[in-house]
């Protein structure tokens, strides 16, 4: 079987961006939507409407989020609306926020800690998908990318407090209390990302996955007090494989000479971030095993 392609460029413009996803030499049909982090308020790693906003205007995407189950200014459809708006996304496309008017149950059997993965009511709205993450560290699972991207983001609120509780509750108050080890947080990450997988699977429906590795703080988007880059931008990959491109991410960071890459390297490992890696791939979600072609 052939090794999935990461195409990676170095080009972290509108026009990289771009020649990364013609190189995956597919035509994502009818209603397209963007799922990518809006950022929360105070932020400021997000990716920004002068990158992403050429690309997903030849796309006609529409960008696609979900509430926080923390709190914040993301955790209703008003003030997620006011940040996104605040942060440039209305200036080039729709955003929809996926779980305004409700959220839907997608079955899961293949895992440990889930039965089931909660998303946005409108996810099943769109015939096809860019999983458009922005590379970094985060504070709860060592770091986020494709995968994070594709089980918290597209979760609705509850269905993040789901997975955030590893299966014990949906309730966004009683998920930060909840008793449970750290790996298992990390799969159930992984078990809500190849939940969503199968599901588009299933209904017929393609999408690509695409990380922009700048501005690589060790603290997420989600944080209002995010820090700053701790080393140099890497570029951008892109895949159809999400395991094999948040490998290569991963892989990038540890060839880095880059001295600030201990710093991430010592979030991502502190919350066991790569143990995505290996679970994801058990459960079929992609293969660890890629071909590196540079653009």
């Amino acid at each position: 079987m052939a090794k999935p392609k990461v195409y990676f460029t170095k080009d972290i413009t509108s026009v990289g961006l771009q020649k990364v996803y013609d190189a995956l030499g597919v035509k994502l049909p009818g209603k397209v939507g963007v799922k990518v982090s809006t950022g929360e308020a105070g932020a400021k790693g997000y990716l920004k409407a002068d990158l992403i906003g050429p690309f997903v205007k030849n796309l006609n995407g529409t960008i696609l989020e979900c509430n926080t189950a923390y709190p914040g200014e993301r955790n209703t459809a008003k003030d997620h609306l006011k940040v996104a708006a605040d942060h440039g996304f209305t200036s080039f496309a729709e955003v929809d926020i996926m779980d305004a008017d409700g959220e839907f149950k997608i079955p899961f059997s293949k895992g440990k800690h889930l039965k089931y993965d909660l998303v946005g009511q409108n996810f099943e709205n769109y015939d096809s998908f860019v999983n458009l993450a922005h590379g970094k560290g985060h504070a709860m699972g060592g770091f986020g990318a494709n995968l994070k991207n594709q089980s918290i983001g597209i979760a609705s609120r509850n269905g993040k407090a789901y997975i955030h509780s590893c299966g014990k509750t949906k309730s966004p108050k009683l998920c930060w209390v909840s008793k449970h080890q750290q790996i298992d947080f990390i799969e159930s990450m992984a078990e809500a990302a190849t939940a969503v997988a199968d599901y588009l699977q299933a209904q017929g429906k393609l999408i690509v996955y695409i990380t922009v590795m700048n501005a690589l703080s060790v603290d997420c988007d989600c944080d209002k007090n995010q820090g700053d880059p701790v080393m140099a931008d890497l570029g951008i990959v892109a895949s159809l494989d999400p395991v094999a491109n948040d490998q290569a991410f991963i892989d990038m960071i540890w060839a880095s000479a880059d001295p600030g890459a201990a710093e991430l390297k010592e979030r991502i490992d502190s919350r066991e971030g790569r143990a995505i890696l290996p679970y994801a791939e058990a459960l079929g979600l992609g293969s660890r095993d890629y071909e590196l072609v540079k653009i």
